[in-house]
Protein backbone atom coordinates (compact mmCIF):
# COMPACT_ATOMS: atom_id res chain seq x y z
CA UNK A 1 0.00 0.00 0.00
CA UNK A 2 1.35 3.40 -0.76
CA UNK A 3 0.14 4.98 2.64
CA UNK A 4 0.29 3.44 6.11
CA UNK A 5 -3.76 3.85 7.10
CA UNK A 6 -5.39 2.24 10.13
CA UNK A 7 -8.88 1.80 10.55
CA UNK A 8 -10.18 1.54 13.68
CA UNK A 9 -14.21 -0.42 14.07
CA UNK A 10 -14.95 0.09 17.73
CA UNK A 11 -17.76 -1.01 20.44
CA UNK A 12 -19.16 2.05 22.05
CA UNK A 13 -17.78 2.76 25.51
CA UNK A 14 -14.44 0.50 24.59
CA UNK A 15 -12.24 3.68 23.93
CA UNK A 16 -11.33 3.41 20.79
CA UNK A 17 -11.82 6.50 19.25
CA UNK A 18 -9.88 8.02 22.50
CA UNK A 19 -7.07 5.04 21.39
CA UNK A 20 -7.14 6.29 17.50
CA UNK A 21 -7.10 9.82 18.42
CA UNK A 22 -4.10 8.85 20.96
CA UNK A 23 -2.84 7.03 18.32
CA UNK A 24 -2.42 10.26 15.55
CA UNK A 25 -0.46 12.61 17.71
CA UNK A 26 1.47 9.78 18.79
CA UNK A 27 2.65 9.32 15.24
CA UNK A 28 1.42 12.80 14.08
CA UNK A 29 -0.38 11.87 11.16
CA UNK A 30 -4.08 13.06 11.15
CA UNK A 31 -6.71 11.30 12.74
CA UNK A 32 -10.37 11.18 10.67
CA UNK A 33 -14.00 10.67 12.93
CA UNK A 34 -16.57 13.42 12.31
CA UNK A 35 -14.36 15.32 10.10
CA UNK A 36 -15.42 12.85 7.48
CA UNK A 37 -18.47 14.10 7.73
CA UNK A 38 -17.42 17.73 7.53
CA UNK A 39 -15.62 16.90 4.18
CA UNK A 40 -18.95 14.95 2.92
CA UNK A 41 -20.67 18.03 3.81
CA UNK A 42 -18.80 19.98 2.10
CA UNK A 43 -18.50 18.26 -1.29
CA UNK A 44 -22.13 17.69 -0.91
CA UNK A 45 -22.98 21.11 -0.30
CA UNK A 46 -25.60 19.62 1.99
CA UNK A 47 -25.36 20.74 6.15
CA UNK A 48 -23.10 19.04 8.32
CA UNK A 49 -25.99 19.20 10.72
CA UNK A 50 -28.12 17.15 8.02
CA UNK A 51 -25.43 14.70 7.61
CA UNK A 52 -24.54 14.28 11.06
CA UNK A 53 -28.36 12.92 11.78
CA UNK A 54 -27.70 9.97 9.03
CA UNK A 55 -23.51 9.37 10.47
CA UNK A 56 -23.08 5.44 10.80
CA UNK A 57 -27.21 4.81 10.62
CA UNK A 58 -28.55 2.79 7.83
CA UNK A 59 -31.60 4.48 5.94
CA UNK A 60 -35.03 3.53 7.85
CA UNK A 61 -37.62 2.49 5.04
CA UNK A 62 -40.26 4.90 7.40
CA UNK A 63 -39.30 7.78 8.30
CA UNK A 64 -36.95 10.05 6.69
CA UNK A 65 -33.91 11.18 9.33
CA UNK A 66 -32.90 14.43 7.81
CA UNK A 67 -35.61 17.58 7.01
CA UNK A 68 -37.83 16.33 4.29
CA UNK A 69 -37.56 19.83 2.49
CA UNK A 70 -34.00 18.60 1.85
CA UNK A 71 -34.57 14.50 0.98
CA UNK A 72 -37.29 15.97 -1.71
CA UNK A 73 -34.70 17.25 -3.57
CA UNK A 74 -34.99 16.36 -7.22
CA UNK A 75 -31.24 14.44 -6.82
CA UNK A 76 -31.76 13.01 -3.71
CA UNK A 77 -35.49 12.17 -3.94
CA UNK A 78 -34.99 8.34 -4.43
CA UNK A 79 -31.48 8.21 -3.26
CA UNK A 80 -31.52 8.02 1.36
CA UNK A 81 -29.52 10.69 2.86
CA UNK A 82 -27.72 7.58 4.41
CA UNK A 83 -26.69 6.37 1.34
CA UNK A 84 -25.70 9.61 -0.29
CA UNK A 85 -23.46 9.94 2.75
CA UNK A 86 -21.83 6.19 2.64
CA UNK A 87 -21.23 6.50 -0.73
CA UNK A 88 -19.40 10.47 -0.70
CA UNK A 89 -17.39 9.08 2.99
CA UNK A 90 -16.11 5.85 0.68
CA UNK A 91 -14.85 8.05 -2.14
CA UNK A 92 -13.21 10.34 0.53
CA UNK A 93 -11.72 7.10 2.66
CA UNK A 94 -10.03 6.70 -0.28
CA UNK A 95 -8.98 9.77 -1.71
CA UNK A 96 -7.44 10.26 1.75
CA UNK A 97 -5.29 6.45 2.20
CA UNK A 98 -4.01 7.17 -1.49
CA UNK A 99 -2.44 10.54 -0.06
CA UNK A 100 -1.46 10.23 3.37
CA UNK A 101 -0.99 8.26 6.26
CA UNK A 102 -3.69 8.82 8.64
CA UNK A 103 -5.93 7.13 11.27
CA UNK A 104 -10.07 6.56 10.18
CA UNK A 105 -12.67 5.63 12.92
CA UNK A 106 -16.00 3.51 11.60
CA UNK A 107 -17.76 3.75 8.44
CA UNK A 108 -16.83 1.03 7.30
CA UNK A 109 -13.79 2.13 6.43
CA UNK A 110 -11.80 -1.07 6.79
CA UNK A 111 -14.48 -2.38 4.22
CA UNK A 112 -13.93 0.41 1.68
CA UNK A 113 -10.24 -0.32 1.76
CA UNK A 114 -9.62 -3.91 1.91
CA UNK A 115 -6.25 -4.99 2.02
CA UNK A 116 -4.83 -1.72 2.08
CA UNK A 117 -5.31 -0.72 5.77
CA UNK A 118 -4.61 -2.39 9.04
CA UNK A 119 -8.10 -3.05 10.08
CA UNK A 120 -8.33 -3.00 14.02
CA UNK A 121 -11.33 -3.69 16.47
CA UNK A 122 -11.23 -2.43 19.65
CA UNK A 123 -13.77 -3.93 22.06
CA UNK A 124 -14.04 -4.06 25.87
CA UNK A 125 -16.64 -5.93 28.06
CA UNK A 126 -19.87 -5.39 28.30
CA UNK A 127 -19.87 -3.84 32.38
CA UNK A 128 -16.52 -2.12 31.63
CA UNK A 129 -17.79 -0.01 29.19
CA UNK A 130 -20.82 0.73 31.12
CA UNK A 131 -18.65 2.25 33.84
CA UNK A 132 -16.60 4.18 31.46
CA UNK A 133 -19.76 5.73 29.69
CA UNK A 134 -20.72 6.82 33.38
CA UNK A 135 -17.60 8.42 34.04
CA UNK A 136 -17.06 10.30 30.41
CA UNK A 137 -20.33 11.26 29.93
CA UNK A 138 -21.46 11.76 33.87
CA UNK A 139 -24.72 9.79 33.35
CA UNK A 140 -26.91 7.34 36.07
CA UNK A 141 -26.19 4.13 35.60
CA UNK A 142 -29.07 3.01 33.81
CA UNK A 143 -29.14 5.34 31.41
CA UNK A 144 -25.39 4.21 30.26
CA UNK A 145 -26.38 0.77 30.16
CA UNK A 146 -29.26 1.43 27.75
CA UNK A 147 -26.66 3.42 25.66
CA UNK A 148 -23.99 1.36 25.40
CA UNK A 149 -26.58 -1.29 24.13
CA UNK A 150 -28.53 1.70 21.53
CA UNK A 151 -24.80 2.58 20.12
CA UNK A 152 -23.91 -1.00 19.38
CA UNK A 153 -26.83 -1.96 17.77
CA UNK A 154 -26.58 1.05 15.62
CA UNK A 155 -23.14 0.91 14.77
CA UNK A 156 -23.87 -3.11 13.96
CA UNK A 157 -26.68 -2.62 12.04
CA UNK A 158 -25.59 0.34 10.02
CA UNK A 159 -21.71 -1.83 9.73
CA UNK A 160 -23.42 -4.87 8.20
CA UNK A 161 -25.90 -3.08 6.07
CA UNK A 162 -23.18 -1.75 3.98
CA UNK A 163 -20.75 -4.33 4.22
CA UNK A 164 -22.78 -8.12 4.52
CA UNK A 165 -20.15 -9.02 6.70
CA UNK A 166 -21.00 -9.23 10.79
CA UNK A 167 -19.65 -6.61 12.46
CA UNK A 168 -18.54 -8.33 15.53
CA UNK A 169 -16.67 -11.24 14.19
CA UNK A 170 -13.00 -10.96 14.81
CA UNK A 171 -12.03 -12.71 12.13
CA UNK A 172 -12.86 -9.83 9.90
CA UNK A 173 -9.88 -7.46 11.68
CA UNK A 174 -5.99 -7.68 11.37
CA UNK A 175 -6.00 -6.50 14.88
CA UNK A 176 -8.53 -7.22 18.22
CA UNK A 177 -7.65 -5.18 21.22
CA UNK A 178 -9.53 -5.84 24.30
CA UNK A 179 -8.69 -2.30 25.99
CA UNK A 180 -9.65 -3.37 29.78
CA UNK A 181 -6.69 -5.44 29.66
CA UNK A 182 -3.95 -2.75 29.01
CA UNK A 183 -3.22 0.41 29.95
CA UNK A 184 -3.64 3.04 27.04
CA UNK A 185 -0.06 4.08 27.12
CA UNK A 186 0.94 0.60 26.37
CA UNK A 187 -1.46 -0.35 23.56
CA UNK A 188 0.04 3.31 21.78
CA UNK A 189 3.71 2.15 22.47
CA UNK A 190 2.24 -1.48 20.53
CA UNK A 191 0.38 -0.42 17.97
CA UNK A 192 2.90 2.64 17.22
CA UNK A 193 5.96 -0.21 16.46
CA UNK A 194 2.77 -2.26 14.20
CA UNK A 195 2.77 1.46 12.64
CA UNK A 196 6.56 0.83 12.21
CA UNK A 197 6.17 -2.06 10.36
CA UNK A 198 3.40 -1.73 7.93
Amino acid sequence: MAHRVITINRMYGSGGRLLGRALAEKLGIHFYDKELIRLASEENDIPYEELLKVDEKKANQWRLPISEQMQMQPQYHFHPMNDVLFETQSKIIKDLAAKEDCILVGRCADYILGEDCLSLFVYAPYEERVKNVMERLGREEKSARSLVKKMDKTRKAYYEFFTDRKWNDLGNYQLCIDTSRFSQNFLLNMLADVYKHM
